[in-house]
């Protein structure tokens, strides 16, 4: 340092400057020549080696380096350079006044600290990007744990921005962080609630970008589109917004259909109310009807010719219908439910289906039909409910049953009348 000092102050005296401005001139030129450094260093970083490496990564097939060393992170790293030089040749301008280049040091270093953050910043953006390209991490909720990392970085780097600028030691300010412990987690309450709450939501499996979820308590019944450190957003069926904390799903109850969507259909779980003055015994005319139906030939034979195989065999004749076993409407329009459900292509055979009776109310005998529909798409699910039940409530009267229905206004004027 000394020597180059030397060299510029003979080279001003040969010029004719006078010996009270040489030393003014002479840390001038320094500095311009220390800025020079810097300029022409940031220059051949991003003319040189950033369009270098850009080179390099075109010509490569994978996809992974073109995101690490993309613009942004590479230009963000070229920002660190120049002040990283200004820092190791500012003592060359300023060697005999500690004080002012201890003070521009400081600005230096902070500046350094600052630019680092954003580099690193950026850089863990990068990662987050290619963890999101990979299957089995892109539905998982990393976003909340990127967020917390981002938090720790930036308060690091303000610890170690305030120790340069007070002249004390980063230890002794974490040190006196600690015994302030109790309010900063009061402050960061929210946070720390919303890391746990991620970090179980995320181990668990409990939730994914993508998944639908319900949680009455929130008004939340829609799609999972953000899971961050404070907020899990939801996109309700009607495009609405509906924010809830992390920690809410780990304390309460909500409702994934994930399940639904990745298993072989989607519960139909309908009851229709069966008149029970309409449910009554066979007559040979009512099967034989019945045996015109295909779904149900079948089954007519072989029930009836077990009934009568019963009846005979214990000496039971049909003078009175309420001897013996005998096939009723109710049973048989059961019976060409199930093989009705059985018949369509749009239920999932692997999957539970049946049609069963529940307890008779004051409304009479709830039937309900259970099974699985293959589409599991909202719209053509419901199209297909639709198209099962309409059929099944036309096709009632045609075994002499009756849906309960209770009185209406209609029905009010003909009783009137």
């Amino acid at each position: 340092m000394k020597m180059i000092r030397e060299w510029i102050n003979t080279l001003l005296a040969q010029w004719g400057m006078q010996t009270e401005t040489v030393g003014w001139m002479e840390r001038i030129v320094i500095i311009a020549i220390i800025l020079l450094i810097a300029f022409l260093a940031d220059l051949i970083c991003r003319r040189i080696i950033v369009e270098g490496i850009k080179r390099l990564t075109k010509r490569t097939r994978a996809t992974w380096d073109d995101l690490v060393f993309n613009d942004k992170v590479l230009n963000n790293f070229c920002h660190i350079i120049p002040p990283v030089l200004i820092y190791i040749l500012m003592p060359l301008a300023f060697p005999d006044t500690p004080g002012i280049l201890a003070f521009l040091l400081k600005i230096c270093m902070v500046y350094i600290i600052a630019v680092a953050l954003k580099f690193v910043n950026v850089f863990l953006g990068v990662l987050f990007e290619l963890t999101n390209q990979k299957k089995e991490f892109r539905d998982r909720p990393l976003k909340g744990v990127y967020q917390i990392v981002q938090v720790g970085l930036f308060f690091v780097g303000t610890i170690l921005i305030i120790s340069i600028l007070i002249n004390k030691s980063p230890i002794h300010l974490f040190a006196g962080l600690g015994a302030s412990a109790a309010i900063l987690m009061l402050v960061f309450k929210d946070t720390i609630m919303g890391f746990v709450s991620g970090i179980q939501l995320a181990a668990n499996d409990m939730l994914r970008p993508g998944d639908w979820i319900t949680m009455a308590k929130y008004g939340a019944d829609g799609t999972v589109i953000d899971v961050s450190l404070n907020t899990v957003k939801v996109r309700n069926w009607d495009n609405t917004i509906t924010t809830i904390p992390p920690y809410a799903l780990v304390s309460d109850s909500f409702q994934n259909w994930r399940g639904m969507q990745e298993s072989d259909g989607r519960r139909v779980k309908r009851s229709i109310n069966i008149d029970m003055n309409s449910v009554r015994f066979c007559t040979s005319g009512m099967l034989a009807e019945y045996r015109t139906i295909v779904l149900l030939r079948d089954y007519i034979d072989h029930t009836e010719k077990a009934v009568q195989e019963y009846n005979v065999e214990h000496g039971l004749n049909d003078d009175n219908l309420v001897n013996g076993r005998h096939q009723t409407n109710l049973g048989v329009f059961r019976a060409y439910l199930e093989r009705y459900i059985e018949s369509l292509p749009v239920v999932s055979k692997g999957l539970t289906h049946m049609v069963r009776q529940l307890q008779p109310t004051e409304k009479g005998i709830p039937l309900e039909i259970y099974f699985f529909c293959r589409d599991k798409n909202w719209i053509a699910y419901e199209r297909v409910q639709a198209d099962v039940f309409d059929h099944i409530l036309a096709v009632i009267p045609v075994f002499g049953l009756q849906v309960f229905q209770e009185p209406s206004g209609k029905d009010l004027k003909e009783l009137k009348r």
